[in-house]
């Protein structure tokens, strides 16, 4: 029985029709096709998968996806990037500040760790060394230096020596010190007595970068000096110079006072620091 059911389907399938096409005023045959309900049948399968395939193509590899809904566009993508690249750099410079304030924040309230540093370490870090340099000519400079020679018997040859770079601090006032540096009782500073309104100076040229008021401490300014050199002036009664502002030596940038809650009368808090580290300003300036 199975058997006659197969060899009927398989005549169903490959029995043949013909498709003709008409003229409908004349019934003049235009076209015909022989067809059987197998070829009908592949045929439709075929054609079904390649619209499939076309459809899927042009979405995909063309910019046609970006009118379908759940699909971003390549100008929104182009601005994401460009986002994530500037969020990277904002975080990057905030990263930058905050080490910046926490250094200003180290030197304000005193908190650091105990080191040696004297006069002849900081003169010894500001010198410019030659001695890793390798000045000895090469082969072909030496070439070249005696093709000159030969080409002009005149030329002369200067040997230049350079000099050595030292710092040296100017006394921001000029008074008797009351209390002098001691680490042991965080006190990283001396304290020189001056009469009220006295100028205060620059100790060396350098760069303002913080000039502003604490309750502590009063009126303060913070100089950067170069080669990690810092120093601090607290318990002004007025400031002269702002936050970014270019000083030189000597020259005034507050007026000294009692401003602050840990003052005891007119005078000027002095702190030196270098790489993070306080230094006794009596070892490197006279203030008498």
């Amino acid at each position: 029985m199975a058997k006659k059911e197969k060899k009927q389907l398989k005549k169903r399938l490959l029995h043949k029709y013909r498709m003709v096409i008409l003229n409908e005023d004349t019934f003049e045959e235009r076209v015909s096709l022989k067809l059987t309900r197998l070829n009908v049948f592949i045929l439709v399968t075929l054609s079904s998968l390649l619209l499939i395939a076309g459809t899927t193509v042009l979405i995909a590899f063309t910019p046609l996806k970006e009118y379908i809904p759940g699909y971003s566009s390549t100008s929104l993508k182009l601005k994401a990037t460009e986002l994530t690249y500037k969020t990277d750099s904002l975080e990057t410079a905030l990263a930058i500040n905050n080490q910046y304030y926490e250094s200003i924040k180290k030197v304000l309230s005193g908190d650091v760790k105990s080191t040696d540093i004297d006069k002849d370490s900081i003169l010894e870090a500001a010198r410019i060394s030659i001695d890793s340099i390798n000045l000895s000519p090469s082969e072909e400079d030496l070439k070249l230096r005696e093709k000159v020679a030969l080409e002009d018997k005149y030329n002369v040859f200067e040997e230049t020596n350079p000099s050595n770079l030292n710092v040296t601090l100017f006394p921001p006032v000029n008074g008797s010190i009351s209390e002098g540096y001691n680490f042991k009782e965080k006190h990283y500073a001396v304290d020189v007595v001056v009469a009220k309104d006295a100028p205060i100076k620059a100790a060396a040229d350098g760069t303002v970068i913080f000039a502003e008021w604490t309750a502590e401490t009063g009126y303060v300014v913070i100089i950067e000096h170069g080669n990690s050199l810092i120093t601090v002036y607290k318990h002004n009664s007025a400031l002269q110079k702002e936050q970014g502002s270019l000083v030189s030596t000597g020259e005034v940038i507050a007026t000294a006072g009692s401003t602050g809650e840990y003052t005891t009368g007119p005078h000027l808090h002095f702190e030196i620091w270098s790489n993070g580290y306080p230094l006794n300003p009596s070892d490197l300036i006279d203030f008498e």
